[in-house]
């Protein structure tokens, strides 16, 4: 298996980003969003603990584990997600994306009766490489919903860290990498939302997707490296 272009640095943040294969939702209801977070929780810890199956009909705190990877922010989407992470041990990345994903598969085939891959391929990488980068990417990922026209306003939407961001709900993500950079939750959230109209009008710019795809991305939002893009 030839090595990824984006090698995973330990304590360097990453955008992490994949679809479901053909474009297919991977998200058909409220309960396969919950089972989804459920799972990320689990696999994001290392060392000592119940089996998932216990785990996910009886929830327990796993604070106390090691964790392979700091989930700082993510958008569950119908047909993909988008996580902003940062490596924590070596080849944390790659197991705690490989774990998810594999035993999220297994759930969604079971429960629809279906066979193969959910997902296109490995999951796409980009190395964020500058603070700049780090704040507009977490401003993109939270934004996905309204992008996409999934709602019509972001606060309506419970399946990323937004609301976490706000103090809305509960806590999964290590936020304190951007939020101290603002003075209080109103400011991110002032932050996010200038972005939308730049989102929607017509002034984007053509990137080359990760997937070698041609795709629309906000024009402020070209920055070093590629933030990943629309699906």
């Amino acid at each position: 298996m030839p090595s990824r272009v984006v090698p995973f640095v330990n304590n360097e943040y990453y955008h992490i980003f994949n679809r479901g294969v053909a474009k297919m939702p991977i998200f058909n209801n409220v309960f396969d969003y919950k089972h989804f977070i459920s799972t990320l929780l689990y696999y994001q810890v290392d060392g000592p603990k119940p089996r998932f199956s216990f785990f996910r009909k009886k929830p327990i705190a796993l604070e106390n584990n090691i964790k392979i990877v700091d989930i700082i922010c993510y958008c569950l989407m119908p047909n993909h997600f988008h996580f902003l992470l940062r490596q924590k041990r070596e080849n944390g990345i790659t197991e705690f994306v490989s774990k998810l994903s594999n035993s999220y598969t297994r759930y969604f085939n079971v429960k629809n009766e279906r066979v193969g891959p959910l997902f296109q391929g490995e999951f796409k990488s980009v190395h964020v490489g500058s603070n700049e980068q780090l704040l507009h990417l977490s401003r993109y990922i939270h934004l996905n919903p309204l992008i996409g026209y999934v709602v019509k306003e972001l606060k309506e939407y419970k399946w990323s860290s937004y609301l976490e961001y706000l103090g809305l709900a509960k806590e999964i993500c290590f936020k304190d990498e951007v939020l101290e950079q603002f003075k209080s939750a109103k400011n991110y959230e002032r932050f996010v939302l200038d972005q939308v109209d730049y989102a929607r009008r017509l002034d984007f710019i053509l990137i080359i997707h990760p997937w070698g795809e041609c795709v629309a991305t906000p024009a402020d939002l070209r920055l070093d490296l590629t933030l990943g893009g629309e699906f």
